[in-house]
């Protein structure tokens, strides 16, 4: 159930961006502006001090403690205070990580009146939002991205705990040597083991196996 007053609290660097939200969000009747920060270590002592807050709308990117860092100790800190990430940052490496820092939701700043009052709702009542043209570039970007070619004889391949190890290494780049290091033995065995792999999955050279291990699950 939707509170009849949402208490929100704006957090921007740049004033005349912060002042242009207010006075958007203060037309909303069932909106109340509780306060108004500089950067996050400000959000955290409004908090502190007693200041309401529902939802905070975080710039991205402040001074002194930026968004990323105010919605990790929102997270810890406040958990039932939801934080809306607003930023000019429209790639796909930013919106993950705003949600894996803690963030509801994510709005580039170039957003409407009414999907800026509709995303404050719907993410109090339902948890998360992303705006409109970044959910449909999403799509878009996820339906172009042509279907994975399984091995079919996929369900039939074993893969050891070991294998797993090597594999997700492999594919995050380390070399036969590196990967022996962290699993505590020799590079001729990685590569023996690396060699085997490639022979299991019919797979013509190393990344054409690690492509193999990710489109099929594998890691």
């Amino acid at each position: 159930m939707l509170k009849s007053t949402l208490n929100i609290i704006l957090a921007d660097d740049h004033l005349i961006v912060r002042g242009g939200i207010k006075s958007m969000l203060e037309k909303e009747k069932a909106f109340q502006i509780t306060g108004e920060a500089n950067n996050g270590a400000e959000v955290l002592s409004l908090l502190e001090n007693g200041t309401m807050a529902d939802i905070i709308l975080v710039d991205m990117n402040m001074p002194v403690m930026g968004g990323i860092e105010l919605t990790e100790r929102l997270k810890a800190d406040y958990p039932k205070v939801k934080a809306i990430m607003l930023s000019a940052l429209d790639t796909e490496k930013y919106v993950i990580k705003a949600f894996k820092s803690g963030a509801c939701g994510y709005l580039l700043k170039s957003v409407s009146t009414a999907e800026l009052i509709f995303a404050i709702r719907h993410t109090h009542e339902y948890g998360q939002y992303i705006c409109a043209e970044l959910s449909t570039r999403f799509l878009t970007r996820l339906l172009t991205i042509p279907d994975p070619i399984t091995h079919e004889n996929v369900h039939n391949i074993e893969f050891s705990t070991r294998d797993i190890e090597i594999l997700t290494l492999l594919a995050e780049g380390y070399t036969n040597q590196e990967i022996g290091d962290k699993l505590f033995t020799s590079k001729r065995t990685i590569e023996n083991h690396r060699q085997q792999l490639i022979d299991k999955t019919d797979s013509r050279n190393t990344i054409a196996l690690i492509r193999f291990a990710m489109l099929n699950g594998v890691i």
